[in-house]
């Protein structure tokens, strides 16, 4: 009874649902980076590597399975879509864990030893990625809402298939902008490591 009490609340409350998760998805990025939360590992340079490797892996599988799911909609193949979609949104969720703890517990690498026009397109190429990044954790959370709370059917009558044409561009887009960053990061140029450091409020 509660499960299908609370099912039916966050099906008639979709946005106040994505506002609370895109808040606590913003509060665990933020937290991360301005807080000293003893919850991370102390990463070493060689792990921190290991980390951003598999961070590109899983973007990259989650570009595939996005991209299926758009196919699959446009041959409305429904229950394949569902399955790329929430595939992608749970590799999502395994990068943002493994990020996370990358960050925390490590640090950040930056670009080093290239020309001003490469450092420009590849900073251009970051900030997009970021800033899309951002911008697709409501409508992603939104379209995703509201899938998991209607049928196929009735998705018809929500936003959810527009909603989520602009979920998937932003989020292939930021993707493919971010393996493409990885890249040249980690294979093509030089960079340098950054250990983690904290702002204190």
């Amino acid at each position: 009874m509660a499960t299908a009490d609370a099912r039916r609340q966050v099906r008639e409350n979709p946005i106040a649902v994505t506002v609370v998760l895109t808040v606590v998805g913003y509060a665990l990025v933020l937290g991360t980076f301005l807080l000293d939360v003893p919850i991370y590992p102390d990463l070493t340079e060689a792990q921190v590597n290991l980390f951003t490797h598999a961070i590109a892996v899983i973007n990259t599988a989650t570009t595939v399975l996005l991209v299926l799911g758009w196919y699959w909609i446009r041959r409305d193949e429904v229950d394949k879509h569902r399955l790329a979609m929430m595939g992608a949104f749970a590799l999502i969720l395994l990068f943002l864990v493994v990020y996370l703890i990358r960050v925390g517990g490590g640090g950040e690498k930056y670009i080093a030893g290239v020309s001003d026009p490469v450092r420009y397109a590849y900073l251009a190429m970051l900030a997009i990625h970021i800033l899309l990044s951002i911008v697709a954790v409501p409508v992603v959370l939104y379209a995703l809402v509201l899938g998991l709370t209607h049928t196929p059917a009735e998705l018809r009558q929500t936003a959810h298939a527009r909603v989520g044409r602009i979920a998937a561009a932003a989020w292939i887009l930021s993707l493919v902008l971010g393996v493409v960053t990885y890249v040249l990061l980690n294979h093509v140029y030089q960079y340098e490591f950054q250990p983690m450091i904290v702002f204190g409020l």
